[in-house]
């Protein structure tokens, strides 16, 4: 492994050591994502959170699900098309099918991905999948202090912030409470950016006025949240655009994550959580 955190998917100590970390009397944010997405890495009190939104918003999974579907059309296309070769996602979640890595490096086997999270589960699980992937690695930082995310030795050895780099920001920023100033952790990462990088996030959104039964469920889904999980907050459109700063969308905008340039045949059926979940990819020319 490139960086210089110790690696707890290498040797039995250090595996024993993260597991002590890994609080299960308390839900976590990515227990209760892998439980939407029907994972096993996840606890009964993630469970019970889980369900308790699933009464609020029975298709939840659903709109999980396309979240990562959104990833993945994402990253194709920034490899792909867009030749990128550098890929920075930041809150990265529990290892699932079709993360970061197995998508661009499918395209570019050369390509560079570095995860980072601080939740002690997806550091086990992330470094003990990535044990023999040269190109591929996971760190121990916050998206709340970005210095340390972009200083980490980790970073620096896989990241060359000379050359275009993809920020990937999936649901993560909507789990930072205002108070934490989230527009300005999305300012500096985009000030981090060389030329030619791409920024790509998806977020809760409430809509408001203009769709009043699904901004209710949003303000309720909002208040679950904040009770269990500590931090949960499902913002307007300007709010979510103000990420971007003044980098140019790639076409369609800001959209339900469906909507991002699906496959051809895809499907997908709204509910009513369609709306509260968007997303985006900017390019800093």
């Amino acid at each position: 492994m490139a960086d210089n955190d110790q690696h707890p998917g290498d040797d039995p100590a250090g595996r024993a050591q993260a597991f002590a970390r890994i609080d299960t009397s308390k839900p976590s944010i990515a227990r209760v994502y892998d439980f939407f997405l029907g994972g096993k890495d996840n606890y009964a009190i993630d469970r019970q959170v889980g369900e308790a939104t699933l009464r609020i918003a029975p298709d939840a999974p659903a709109a999980g699900r396309s979240n990562r579907a959104f990833l993945r059309r994402v990253v194709h296309h920034l490899a792909a098309e867009a030749g990128i070769r550098q890929f920075l996602d930041i809150g990265s979640g529990l290892p699932t099918q079709g993360n970061v890595h197995e998508v661009a490096q499918k395209v570019a086997p050369e390509a560079r991905v570095v995860y980072v999270d601080n939740d002690p589960i997806v550091l086990l699980h992330g470094r003990a999948l990535l044990a023999t992937n040269g190109s591929t690695t996971v760190v121990e930082a916050d998206i709340r202090d970005p210095e340390s995310i972009l200083g980490h030795p980790g970073v620096r050895a896989l990241i060359d912030f000379d050359q275009p780099v993809a920020l990937l920001l999936f649901a993560i920023l909507h789990h930072v409470n205002d108070h934490e100033d989230p527009q300005g952790i999305a300012a500096r990462f985009r000030e981090a950016l060389p030329s030619g990088s791409y920024l790509a996030l998806s977020h809760f959104h409430n809509p408001g006025l203009s769709m009043p039964d699904v901004s209710a469920q949003a303000t309720t889904a909002e208040k679950l949240f904040n009770e269990n999980l500590g931090t949960g907050r499902w913002r307007t459109r300007e709010e979510i655009l103000a990420y971007f700063g003044d980098l140019p969308l790639l076409e369609p905008g800001l959209v339900p994550l469906p909507e991002w340039r699906p496959d051809p045949g895809e499907v997908f059926e709204p509910g009513i959580t369609y709306h509260t979940f968007v997303g985006g990819v900017a390019h800093k020319a």
